[in-house]
Parts: C-alpha cells; sequence; structure tokens
C-alpha cells in the first residue's frame, strides 16, 4: 500500500513570518536601522533577529500584521510611483516638504512607533500613485 503525501497548508505564522521577513528586508533597503524597524513594527529585539533567519516560526500579533502590512503596501507604491531603484529606496530617508512631513523624512515619522503615523506616511505616498495601478 502506498502511503500519500499531503503538502501542508501554511499556517498564519508561516505567512506572518514570510511577510515580516520581506517588510524588514524592504526597511533594510530604504536604510533604515534595526531601531528605526523594530519601532515601526513594533516588534522586539529577539522578534528581529528571528525574522532575519530562514525556517524561524514568528508570532505576530493584529496591529504587527498590519504595520508589515502597511510597509510591504507602501513599497508597492512606491516601485509603481518610480521606475528607477534609487528612488523607491532611498524616498523614505528623503526630507519631504509635504505639511504632514514638516520638512522630515518618512522613515522619521515612521520610526516614531505610531500606527497613525505609519499609515499616514502610507496614505500619503499611496495617493501619489494617483490612478496607476
Amino acid at each position: 500500500m502506498s502511503q500519500a503525501t499531503t503538502a501542508r497548508a501554511p499556517s498564519t505564522k508561516d505567512a506572518g513570518a514570510v511577510a515580516l521577513r520581506a517588510a524588514v528586508k524592504i526597511m533594510e533597503n530604504w536604510s533604515a536601522t534595526q531601531k528605526e524597524i523594530e519601532s515601526t513594527l513594533r516588534i522586539s529585539r529577539s522578534t528581529y533577529s528571528r525574522a532575519k533567519e530562514q525556517g524561524r516560526v514568528v508570532s505576530l500579533d493584529s496591529d504587527q500584521l498590519a504595520r508589515v502590512s502597511l510597509i510591504l503596501n507602501m513599497h508597492a507604491a512606491l516601485r509603481t510611483i518610480f521606475d528607477n531603484p534609487e528612488n523607491v529606496y532611498g524616498f523614505p530617508k528623503m526630507p519631504n516638504d509635504n505639511e504632514f512631513f514638516e520638512g522630515k523624512a518618512p522613515l522619521d515619522i515612521m520610526a516614531t512607533g505610531s500606527f497613525i503615523n505609519l499609515y499616514e506616511t502610507f496614505r500619503r505616498i499611496d495617493v501619489s500613485r494617483g490612478a496607476q495601478w
């Protein structure tokens, strides 16, 4: 008798870990420091370390998942707005004259740790792409 192998469906923890790894990588490409990443995503130093390792289990709460989602969507919006990687990855560190940013870089605003600041940063970037998507 042959034994059938069944592919395991990814768990929520697996999906969260993959999304977190992607968000961390994006933020590192934005030249964010470890502290800025931890603050923006509201994760601990140990969660940050686990996220850097393939195959490690990472548990995220709904707030953390929402923050990861905003980073992933912000990156998608930047890729739609800009054609060159220098702007896609450099924009979050560039001073911005939009009244919300008051001359600060978007990453500085996101790294305050406030969910509202992260969301508003995403919203302002997302609106810049207009109907391009």
